[in-house]
């Protein structure tokens, strides 16, 4: 038998698995490294998060992923490069974090690795007919596994769009796992570059479970940010949105788009919110000559306002979920201000109240993915369009 096979066997066979959860998103500010003590799986999963760190990507990483990301005439010998380029990186950054957290290659029972999205393209954004749901992770697991020691789970979307699904969003599996609640009603949401949210009934009926992303979070914010302010990634504690005004008749452009007023689940990404959005919102609204800081004030609003929307959608007047927030928009002051004066029956949490780093809990969840493929049996969803039935990822063995 293979020697990486009886490895993998015997890993399912411990009380516990170390398991290093990774997650690069939209917003490109580095790899989420997230070293995870895993026991158990489905509803018995328990999760210890040992160790936890980003590495930030360099100024030159950033723009060879902003020449291939999200551009529909992207140079295919780069996305080639690039998918190898992004395995070797994320290889190095995991050795040198476990070095430094005193912690042996060998020790690392399984590496889940999301990779680096560089388009996303179901079929209600492409529109195209004979052409299924479709999207793209580069970063290979097969490099990293090589170059780490180290089996690595990789490529989780593909089997989610092979089942019937769009790819995006994945929370609901892992969200579900881990921080169901008898008795609470919750939300957990992520304001990443998309916002996309999980809903947990109190019932813990995996029937009624759904996650589903609802639009722009932080992405035309940092794209215009990126666009007008040299040296700048993101608008830090809200200092350039918090000192414009929102302009009303942008607002309602932006708003105007088909895909927000879509029933649920659903999945986009900067394919369809990008500044070129921004612009035609613009032109239609004639606010080319608006200021950036009352454009990125209106920007911020249309964040929290489709966020606000989509939850309201969801119950109405007559519940009061228990929200927790994580992704890079839970550190923005301003849009956190607007989604609680939004929703002022709502209560309002990290989930930090639920023993997870909310800057780390993408990563993790990634993590008990890899888990479950190793462990677990597919949760039963029911039989809904978007939540497909299954356990995710491609084996990638070192040797």
């Amino acid at each position: 038998m293979n020697a990486n096979w009886t490895r993998i066997f015997r890993t399912i066979e411990k009380k516990e698995r170390l398991i290093i959860g990774l997650m690069s998103g939209t917003s490109l500010d580095g790899l989420d490294i997230a070293l995870c003590r895993i026991s158990g799986s489905g509803a018995s999963t328990k999760v210890q998060v040992q160790d936890f760190k980003t590495v930030s990507y360099d100024n030159a990483f950033k723009a060879e992923v902003k020449s291939i990301f999200s551009k529909r005439d992207a140079d295919l010998q780069m996305v080639c490069l690039m998918n190898e380029k992004i395995g070797l990186l994320h290889a190095e950054m995991i050795l040198q974090a476990i070095a430094a957290w005193g912690v042996k290659s060998e020790d690392i029972d399984v590496i889940a690795s999301h990779g680096q999205t560089i388009f996303h393209a179901p079929a209600s954004l492409h529109q195209m007919p004979y052409y299924p749901n479709a999207t793209l992770q580069i970063g290979d697991g097969d490099h990293i596994a090589v170059k780490t020691g180290i089996v690595t789970i990789s490529d989780f979307r593909q089997k989610h769009i092979a089942a019937g699904g769009e790819g995006a969003p994945l929370a609901v599996y892992g969200d579900y796992l881990l921080f169901s609640e008898k008795g609470e009603d919750r939300v957990m949401l992520n304001i990443g570059g998309i916002a996309n949210f999980t809903y947990l009934p109190g019932d813990n009926d995996a029937v009624k479970v759904f996650s589903t992303d609802v639009g722009p979070g932080n992405t035309l914010m940092d794209q215009f940010v990126q666009h007008h302010y040299k040296g700048l990634y993101f608008d830090e504690n809200a200092a350039i949105s918090s000192g414009g005004v929102v302009n009303d008749s942008l607002l309602k452009e932006l708003m105007q788009n088909d895909f927000l007023s879509a029933g649920f689940p659903k999945t986009t990404g900067p394919e369809l919110f990008n500044l070129k959005y921004l612009q035609a919102a613009q032109e239609r609204s004639n606010t080319l000559n608006l200021g950036n800081e009352d454009v990125m004030a209106t920007l911020c609003r249309f964040s929290s306002q489709i966020i606000v929307n989509a939850i309201k959608k969801c119950f109405g007047n007559t519940l009061s979920p228990s929200i927790y927030m994580s992704g890079g928009g839970m550190h923005n002051p301003l849009l956190v201000k607007q989604l609680k004066d939004g929703l002022p029956d709502a209560k309002f949490y990290t989930t930090e109240d639920l023993q997870i780093n909310p800057d780390a809990k993408e990563a993790v969840l990634f993590a008990v993915l890899a888990n479950e493929t190793l462990m677990g049996t597919a949760i039963d969803f029911g039989n809904r369009t978007g939540v497909p039935s299954i356990c995710m990822g491609k084996i990638c063995l070192p040797f």
